[in-house]
This record gives structure tokens, sequence and C-alpha cells, in this order.
């Protein structure tokens, strides 16, 4: 006589793949904000430099100013970069309900910069930092770097990969 083991349900295996899911999800995230407090060490949460700068399409910002309204996020981010291609949608998407101001890394001079945009449809504000002087001087070392500033305060800090709903909770959070 064949004695076959039984199968588990079909409901206790998919338990069972989600407590799994779970868990690599919380492993990864605690990696993740690991990673980001290692990577944000040498930025300040205070005192943070002066932004004033003026976007491509010739508008004057003022981060800090601008901080003291609402919460503002501050995209560093490169053409080059390709882990930005996927962040960028996601700040594209933020820039229509929130204050988000963008940092373009040695992306070019401004005429390329503005055809890259236009040919993505990017609609955010954009400061080109051809030389990479603003994030030097920010202490940006890595893109996609996102940060939320309230009051002139840095209030949330993330580099790499970042999805939609992370920025939102970063922005309603501050």
């Amino acid at each position: 006589m064949d004695k076959k083991t039984p199968s588990k349900p079909i409901l206790a295996r998919v338990l069972n793949w989600a407590k799994q899911l779970m868990l690599m999800l919380v492993v990864f995230t605690l990696f993740s904000a690991a990673i980001d407090l290692w990577r944000s060490r040498d930025i300040p949460t205070d005192n943070l430099p002066d932004l004033q700068a003026m976007t491509l399409n010739g508008n004057s910002v003022d981060i800090l100013a601008m901080s003291y309204q609402e919460p503002v996020l501050v995209y560093f981010w490169g053409t080059w970069c390709p882990v930005c291609s996927f962040v960028s949608p996601s700040v594209d998407i933020m820039a229509s309900q929130y204050s988000v101001v963008t940092v373009a890394m040695n992306s070019g001079v401004d005429e390329k910069l503005s055809q890259y945009l236009k040919h993505k449809q990017y609609d955010f504000a954009v400061i080109n930092d051809e030389k990479g002087q603003l994030s030097h001087h920010w202490s940006v070392n890595v893109t996609p770097t996102l940060m939320v500033i309230k009051d002139g305060q840095l209030q949330f800090y993330t580099s790499g990969f970042t999805s939609l709903p992370g920025m939102w909770w970063r922005m309603l959070l501050a």
C-alpha cells in the first residue's frame, strides 16, 4: 500500500509564503535604514548649507526659505544614473502635489539637460549642478539622494531606490 504524505492545504502554504515575504521585507527595510544612516553621517541635520539657485526655466529657488512654509523634497540625481531613471517618475508625480526641487548632478550643459527633461516629460524644477559643486557642498556623493527639509532642518534622508509611497510618507511625516 502506497502511503502518500498529505500536502499542506493551499491556504497554509500561502500564509507560510506571506510570512517569509514579510520577514524579508523587514530585513530589507532594516538593512536599507542602516545604509542610509551610514551614508548620512556627514550630512548636517540643522545649519544646512544655503541653496539658492536658478532653475533651468529661470525661476529663483531658496530651499531653506521654502521649508519654513511647507516641507520640501530635495532630489539629487543625474541623467547618467540608472537608478534615477526609476525614481525620477515618482519625483515628477510628487512635484504635482508638493514642493520639490531637484539638483541634476554632473548632467551636462543646460541645453542638453533641458532636452533630456523634455524627452522624459519631467515637469519638476531642476537646478543644473553642472560641475557637482552644490552636491559636494551638501555632502551628497550617491545618486539618487532624497531629502525632506522642514523649517530649515533635515527631517529625512535616503539614497538609492525610493518608492513613491516612501516619498509620500516622508513628506507627510515631516
